[in-house]
């Protein structure tokens, strides 16, 4: 509930979309002297997604907004969110452009760059804009190129990383709705953003003769550590928040970073694995998309269903973590695969 007293955040809809184009780990393989074997035995993926020359984070955007928006029943917001770390340009905003496209100029629309964690800032800056009064519906969309800031030689990132978006629609209610967000958690230690970081393109390094500077490298054992204690804790905060107890917890859907991070938060927490849905395997890490792609396939599948007490947790670059709960309500999930840029 909003421990400001103003109106929850319920959600109401909820739209995906991925690339149309799959590469495996056949594919990836032969450029990087490694194996399918060892893809699978490290990370838990199997193939991504990754978009075509031409298609931009924008694209996607719009195409999951489109269908989170239908999936609500409402065609209009008061606001768009757009979490990405690869927006369309460095300069303007790419939620504007979004909002546009989906006939919604006008409203207010910002990006919002917490990298995997995304979904869950964004999703804070929707219930802020909500009990505040200052929005009645607010569309939040998470989008992901992530496959533009990859080295395509660099074994370690190469395999992890793949494109999708995901969206949802969140309006004003009473915190005993299905749906209802409850208080998310946040939490960042920018002393650690080394592990984690594309060092050019931005003001500190505008450009570098050194190709690597512009692609992502990353510590994955650091990473690892602390995204697994991260996760845990913010997950046991929000459960405290919602007067949960971890028995309580009918799932726990992670950002799909890879599946051993998955396994080792759920053991941290005592949770069984088959109350952790993941779908890393068949889309990689999608940053911050993975949550709401993974909500779509969670439902999709059969393992979210309504009723459900769900905990949502996320930990990325920066760095970052969150975690929230609620009550999975009855929607209809609109997914895609056909990008139309």
């Amino acid at each position: 509930m909003n421990p400001a007293g103003g109106p929850s955040a319920v959600l109401t809809g909820l739209g995906t979309c991925l690339p149309d184009s799959v590469v495996t780990n056949h594919e990836l393989a032969l450029a990087l002297d490694t194996s399918d074997t060892w893809i699978r035995s490290r990370t838990g993926i199997h193939r991504r997604h990754f978009v075509d020359p031409g298609t931009a984070t924008s694209d996607l955007a719009v195409e999951a907004g489109a269908r989170a928006l239908k999936s609500s029943g409402r065609s209009s917001v008061d606001c768009v969110v757009l979490a990405t770390t690869t927006p369309d340009h460095p300069c303007p905003a790419t939620a504007p452009q979004v909002a546009a496209r989906l006939g919604l100029s006008g409203v207010a629309a910002f990006d919002v760059s917490a990298v995997c964690t995304g979904f869950l800032y964004g999703l804070a800056a929707a219930q802020g804009l909500i009990a505040a009064g200052t929005a009645g519906r607010v569309l939040l969309i998470a989008s992901e190129t992530f496959s533009r800031l990859i080295d395509p030689t660099d074994r370690t990132t190469a395999p992890i990383f793949g494109d999708g978006a995901g969206a949802v629609v969140l309006r004003a209610g009473t915190p005993d709705e299905a749906g209802a967000v409850g208080t998310t958690v946040l939490g960042s230690d920018g002393d650690r953003a080394d592990l984690i970081i594309v060092d050019a393109g931005g003001s500190r390094q505008r450009t570098s003769r050194r190709r690597a500077d512009h692609f992502l490298r990353m510590d994955g054992p650091q990473l690892f550590r602390h995204a697994v204690e991260r996760m845990a804790q913010a997950t046991s905060e929000a459960l405290h928040l919602a007067n949960w107890q971890i028995c309580d917890l009918d799932r726990l859907l992670t950002h799909q970073a890879n599946a051993r991070i998955t396994a080792a938060v759920a053991e941290r927490l005592h949770l069984h694995a088959d109350r952790c849905p993941s779908n890393i395997a068949q889309i990689g890490n999608t940053a911050g998309a993975s949550l709401p792609l993974l909500l779509a396939h969670a439902v999709r599948t059969g393992q979210l269903r309504p009723g459900h007490r769900v905990a949502l947790a996320a930990f990325g670059a920066g760095l970052t973590w969150g975690a929230t709960t609620l009550c999975w309500p009855e929607l209809t999930v609109l997914e895609d695969t056909r990008p139309q840029p």
